[in-house]
C-alpha cells in the first residue's frame, strides 16, 4: 500500500494570487486576499487527515472490465466553506434550477463519459468512485478544488472569475488530479508537480475536445476560458502558447524558460506550460482526435510501472516515448512524433 500523499489542488495557481494582491487595484487584491486564504485553510484541514490514509495507487479496478455509468452527488454549499451541504442533485434525478449545479452534475458526467469511452477508466479510482461535487463554496471564491475526495467549486467574483462549474476544462482537471492520485501519485513539487499539473491540464482540455468532438486542429487549447473573469481574459492559460493566456501569465514554452523558485511549491503551475507544450505539439504532429493517440500515450504513461511519484521532465519524456512503441512499435510515427516533441521544448 503507498502512503497517500496528494494535497488539496487548485485550478487557481497560489502565485498568480498573490501577484494579483500586489499589482492589482483595491478591489482585485482584496478578492485575492480572501480566495489564497481560504486555499491555506482548505489545506491546512486536508494536510491534518492525509497523513492518517493509505491507498493503492495501482488499484485492482484498473484491471477490470466493468462500469461505464457515473455515480453523480452534487451538493449546494450556500456559501459554507466547512461540512456538506444538502443534496441538490443525485444520479439519475432531473435537472435543478440552479445553473451551477446541472453545470457541475453535467461536467462530472462528461469527464466519467470521456475516461470510459476514450481510457476504459471507470471513475476517479478505476473502480466506480462515487463523484462528489460541492457548489457554492464560499463567498466569491475564485477557484475551484479537488481535495483528495470531492471537488469544491467557487462562484468567482465576476472580476477575476465567473463559476467555475461552467467549464468543462476545468472539471477535467481537478478530477484528474484524482485519477493522478490513484494512479502514479506525483509528488506535488517540483519537476513531478509540474507534471501533476501538466497531465492535469492536457486531459482536461481533452474531455473538453471529446465532448466537443474537436480534431487537435480545431481545438483552442486553453485551458479556463469559460470561467475566466474580465481582468484574466481569455484564459488561464494555453497549451498553444504559454505565457500568453493573460497579462499575468508567465508559463515558460520549453527549458530555456524554465523558472526555478521556491512558490507554488517549486513552481508546479509556471514549468507545467513546458510539458503541455510538448503534448499540444504531439496532437498537432499526429492530427485527428487527440485523444485517440496523444492522449492514449500520456495516459498510458501515468500508469507506466518504472515510473515512480518524483519523476521528473526526462524520466516522464522516456515513459512516453516507451508507451509509444509498446502501442504503436518502435519504429513508429508516433514514436518519432514523441520524441519530435520534447525535442522542441528541449526536454530530450
Amino acid at each position: 500500500m503507498a502512503i497517500y500523499s496528494q494535497r488539496p489542488t487548485c485550478i487557481v495557481p497560489p502565485d498568480l494570487l498573490k501577484r494579483l494582491i500586489l499589482e492589482g487595484d483595491s478591489e482585485v487584491r482584496v478578492r485575492a486576499l480572501e480566495t489564497l486564504s481560504l486555499d491555506i485553510s482548505v489545506r491546512q484541514a486536508r494536510a491534518e487527515i492525509a497523513g492518517r490514509r493509505d491507498f493503492d495507487t495501482r488499484p485492482l479496478g484498473s484491471l477490470v472490465d466493468a462500469g461505464g455509468t457515473p455515480n453523480r452527488v452534487i451538493h449546494d454549499q450556500a456559501q459554507a466553506t466547512t461540512g456538506v451541504g444538502a443534496v441538490a442533485r443525485g444520479e439519475g434525478q432531473p435537472a435543478s434550477k440552479d445553473s451551477a449545479v446541472n453545470e457541475a452534475y453535467d461536467g462530472l458526467g462528461a469527464t466519467y463519459k470521456f475516461y470510459w469511452e476514450a481510457c476504459r477508466r471507470d471513475s476517479i479510482d478505476a473502480a466506480g468512485m462515487l463523484m462528489d461535487g460541492l457548489v457554492h463554496y464560499g463567498t466569491n471564491y475564485n477557484n475551484a478544488m479537488w481535495d483528495g475526495d470531492q471537488m469544491l467549486f467557487g462562484d468567482g467574483d465576476g472580476l477575476l472569475f465567473t463559476r467555475f462549474t461552467a467549464s468543462l476544462d476545468v472539471i477535467g482537471h481537478e478530477l484528474t488530479h484524482g485519477v493522478t492520485q490513484y494512479e502514479l501519485n506525483l509528488v506535488y513539487s517540483s519537476q513531478a508537480g509540474a507534471l501533476n499539473e501538466s497531465m492535469s491540464d492536457v486531459m482536461g482540455s481533452l474531455v473538453k475536445q471529446y465532448a466537443l468532438k474537436q480534431t487537435a486542429p480545431q481545438a483552442d487549447w486553453l485551458i479556463g476560458p469559460d470561467c475566466v473573469g474580465p481582468k484574466l481574459k481569455p484564459a488561464l492559460r494555453s497549451m498553444k502558447a504559454p505565457g500568453t493566456a493573460n497579462s499575468y501569465d508567465n508559463q515558460p514554452a520549453d527549458m530555456d524558460g524554465y523558472v526555478k523558485t521556491m512558490e507554488d511549491h517549486g513552481g508546479v503551475h509556471t514549468n507545467s506550460g513546458i510539458p503541455n507544450h510538448a503534448f499540444y505539439l504531439l496532437a498537432i504532429k499526429l492530427g485527428g482526435n487527440a485523444w485517440e493517440r496523444a492522449g492514449r500515450i500520456w495516459y498510458e504513461t501515468l500508469r507506466d510501472p518504472k515510473l515512480r511519484p518524483n519523476s521528473g521532465f526526462r524520466s516522464f519524456a522516456s515513459a512516453t516515448v516507451r508507451q509509444a512503441g509498446i502501442i504503436y512499435g518502435t519504429s513508429s510515427a508516433e514514436v518519432s512524433a514523441v520524441r519530435e516533441a520534447w525535442s522542441a521544448v528541449k526536454v530530450l
